[in-house]
């Protein structure tokens, strides 16, 4: 028996956060029974559905890295009509992104249909390096360097820039690219982290996450994960 949150995950239908969500809001059946504890526990022959669809048990698990072009949703769906970073893989499976990037943001991210791959990897205690190129609109100083050194408080907490380097730099137009590293996900970090130094990014892109990198992606391209890939992402998880 296992709580009913995880086994949606684990079929790949939607996260175990959004599965959550359709509980509370009554849109979950077990065994034509409408469910609203999050407690509740199923067995492997208990019948789930979600908004009348019952999820099917034999779902193929997909994995995919997508090189994100800009103006794209990092969701599922969007009440706009925008293009989303689903619209730009071609499968029938329920997939859905890793966390997000912005509108505006350009880059690497993964796409799944497994729960389970997706909890791990969005986990708090989650430690994978991710690397970014920002455009900035003002030169760095060495007060800014030192400043990024010790760490930029954002929310009272402390974000940890694991490597930072500047890139290359046009003193005519009063702009730097710069790279840099850190290792957590909360939304919009890195501009906010730019923003208490009173610095604006202009551009930015992510280009690695862990060992994965975009150099062989262009923009809108993607590709399936390896098996290999994604043992080794697991046990990124696990350390």
């Amino acid at each position: 028996m296992e709580r009913l949150q995880k086994v949606i995950a684990s079929y790949g239908y939607i996260s175990r956060r959004k599965a959550e969500e359709l509980i509370r809001k009554q849109k979950v059946m077990v065994n034509g029974k409408i469910i609203t504890e999050l407690g509740t526990k199923v067995s492997p022959s208990d019948v789930i559905s979600i908004d009348g669809v019952i999820i099917n048990k034999d779902v193929k698990h997909e994995y995919y890295i997508l090189n994100k072009p800009r103006s794209v949703i990092s969701s599922v769906t969007d009440e706009a009509g925008r293009i989303t970073v689903v619209d730009l893989i071609d499968t029938e499976a329920r997939i859905y992104p890793i966390g997000r990037l912005d509108y505006d943001t350009t880059g690497l991210i993964i796409l799944t249909n497994d729960g389970d791959f997706a909890n791990a990897m969005m986990h708090p205690s989650m430690n994978i390096e991710k690397t970014y190129i920002a455009k900035l609109d003002k030169v760095f100083t060495k007060e800014d360097i030192l400043a990024i050194k010790k760490g930029i408080t954002i929310d009272k907490r402390k974000v940890e820039v694991k490597k930072f380097k500047i890139k290359k730099r046009d003193l005519e137009k009063n702009t730097d690219i710069v790279e840099i590293t850190i290792v957590e996900g909360r939304n919009h970090i890195i501009k906010k982290l730019f923003k208490e130094l009173g610095i604006n990014v202009l551009k930015l892109s992510r280009i690695a996450y862990g060992f994965l990198d975009i150099k062989n992606l262009k923009s809108g391209e993607y590709r399936p994960l390896t098996i290999k890939e994604i043992k080794k992402l697991y046990a990124l998880a696990k350390k």
